[in-house]
């Protein structure tokens, strides 16, 4: 039933061997604390085979799998709440894949222009971090998000919430953690949630301040180009209506990633300032001037030098005029082009080449 119907399971005390399949191949896995566990061997089994002695909660508790591992979804405090966490879930969502989410009661008006204060949020240096949560605030109904695994791979939020009464489906990066950089555990974060969103027609809201992937040994010892892949893929195969802002700045593939011109959105806009560019104006410098800073004196002062004479030419006013986004927006007029746009799109229709499956870079 596997995208035929949302599947949760919704875990109140220990599951362990075959049993800890069943969240493994659900959609919503929320976990109550100090009560939930699960995993493929129980504690004593764990001893007898490896010699390690732990408890339930030390060996597969709610904050190993909903902040380590990931194969939980929401660390809740008690039953209650964990009911509570599946209905505000399945409000989200259809019956079945072959319908549309419901659109909730919405007494406001969702032209009306954000609050001013949405300007204060964005610091002007695209290095400087800041909460991506604080814009999301201000863009979704009530500033309602339903964020899926938010202790789990931080760099990157997703989760769902309305525009308008409109469910959508929010990926954004969070420079406030890691710089927002895509790393494994972001990308199949990312991922899952982008497929899931696709099988039951729930569009996607990409929120986009991303320095592109990870990069280094360790990076790619861990698979950075398998994982990241995941994530392109999953981009690529959606057939919902998808929404791309560029809050400040659009690097390398992870332009790809979070839904670039590349892979067809549906709207692609960005903030006054954005920067789309291979990546940041500084990495461009230390590369294609390697020579002339090995021969400076002073070299940092060089960089931020040629770094300055560089980056116009990647500011969102020379890039647009290349196509690469719609327009350039107010962010107070976000709700209003984004509400628009879920409009125009509602019956959207993609008709792909018959096949079997695509082969996923699992």
């Amino acid at each position: 039933m596997s995208g035929i119907i949302p599947l949760v399971s919704a875990m109140m005390g220990p599951g362990y061997a075959g049993t800890a399949y069943i969240p493994g191949l659900s959609d919503f896995v929320p976990m109550v604390k100090k009560t939930s566990a699960m995993g493929l061997g129980g504690p004593s089994l764990v001893k007898m085979v490896i010699g390690e002695d732990l408890t339930e909660d030390q060996l597969g508790g709610s904050r190993v799998h909903c902040e380590t591992s990931g194969c939980g979804d929401l660390e809740v405090d008690s039953d209650e709440e964990c009911i509570s966490a599946i209905k505000q879930y399945l409000s989200f969502f259809p019956q079945n894949c072959e319908q549309k989410p419901l659109r909730a009661d919405w007494s406001g008006d969702p032209a009306a222009p954000i609050d001013g204060a949405i300007l204060d949020i964005i610091p002007d240096s695209a290095a400087e971090p800041f909460d991506m949560h604080r814009l999301i605030d201000h863009i979704l109904d009530h500033g309602y998000l339903l964020e899926i695994k938010p202790k789990f791979a931080r760099n990157i939020i997703v989760g769902f919430g309305r525009i308008g009464g409109n469910a959508v489906g929010v990926i954004a990066n969070n420079p406030g953690f890691l710089g927002g950089i895509l790393d494994v555990d972001a990308s199949d974060k990312a991922a899952r949630h982008i497929c899931l969103c696709d099988a039951f027609n729930i569009p996607l809201l990409f929120l986009c301040d991303v320095p592109g992937f990870m990069v280094g040994s360790r990076a790619e010892k861990t698979g950075i180009i398998r994982h990241g892949a995941k994530m392109v893929h999953a981009v690529a195969e959606a057939t919902v209506p998808k929404l791309t802002v560029i809050v400040r700045k659009s690097y390398g593939a992870g332009y790809y990633a979070m839904c670039g011109r590349t892979f067809d959105p549906d709207l692609l806009v960005a903030y006054p300032g954005a920067e789309i560019a291979v990546m940041g104006a500084e990495g461009m410098v230390s590369i294609i001037a390697r020579k002339q800073l090995e021969a400076a004196d002073n070299p940092e002062e060089l960089v931020e030098q040629m770094a300055k004479d560089l980056r116009p030419h990647i500011k969102i006013d020379k890039t647009a005029s290349l196509g690469l986004v719609d327009d350039v927006i107010d962010p107070r007029e976000t709700r209003r082009i984004l509400y628009r746009a879920l409009e125009f799109t509602q019956d959207k229709k993609i008709f792909r080449h018959p096949r079997k499956h695509g082969v996923y870079p699992v």
